[in-house]
């Protein structure tokens, strides 16, 4: 039986995600579980940005979290300011379900990641809405 999708807060931070995301365990508790930009093995990927979180999550204390470091320009980003830091993310592991937010939620609006199967094994997409709110959903492989 799928989980179906569920909403998880996504914080976007300028450079310190790892530091936010400590402070946040050490609070709430849970296991938080990171991946770096380096980590996900993309040649092309400057130097500067190797250690930066590309995806961190915090599951199994008081509340669940993601994140990520903002990267200007990175999926069409600009440039980072409060108010563009934080997106409702939808995550579950039926992927026909994910798919169906994505495309409805895509109308009218902006693709800037298609929804598909992505290096991480997951399938993801990532979209702005015709009312310029972020979505980004995340399948389970």
């Amino acid at each position: 039986m799928a989980m179906t999708i569920k909403n998880v807060p996504y914080y976007a931070f300028a450079g310190n995600a790892r530091e936010a995301m400590e402070f946040y365990q050490s609070i709430f508790g849970g296991e938080l579980n990171v991946m770096t930009f380096g980590q996900m093995g993309d040649p092309s990927l400057p130097a500067d940005m190797a250690e930066l979180l590309a995806h961190g999550h915090l599951t199994g204390g008081t509340i669940e979290l993601a994140c990520s470091d903002y990267v200007e320009g990175f999926m069409g980003q600009d440039p980072y300011e409060i108010g563009n830091h934080l997106s409702l993310s939808l995550w579950g592991d039926d992927v026909e379900e994910g798919r169906s937010y994505f495309e409805k939620l895509s109308e009218g609006g902006q693709v800037n990641m298609p929804f598909e199967k992505q290096m991480w094994g997951d399938t993801y997409g990532h979209v702005t809405d015709k009312f310029g709110m972020a979505w980004p959903i995340n399948v389970s492989a």
